[in-house]
């Protein structure tokens, strides 16, 4: 559980904001999305695969 102390003075919507962009680092949501349906680690993998060679194309195409 992630707990925001409000600073004395401190205005509800910066700690709010301030928790959000503390929710989002934990990367919750993510892992959320994860489990909703199981993947094959065959699938998995393949996606992997594709995602890195994503990424090399990406970066050779920048230089």
């Amino acid at each position: 559980m992630l707990i925001i102390e409000i600073r004395e003075g401190e205005n509800i919507d910066r700690a709010l904001k301030r928790y959000k962009r503390k929710h989002r680092e934990t990367k919750l949501i993510r892992e959320l999305r994860k489990r909703q349906h199981f993947t094959k680690p065959s699938v998995q993998r393949r996606n992997e695969l594709l995602k890195a060679a994503y990424k090399q194309q990406k970066l050779a195409n920048e230089e």
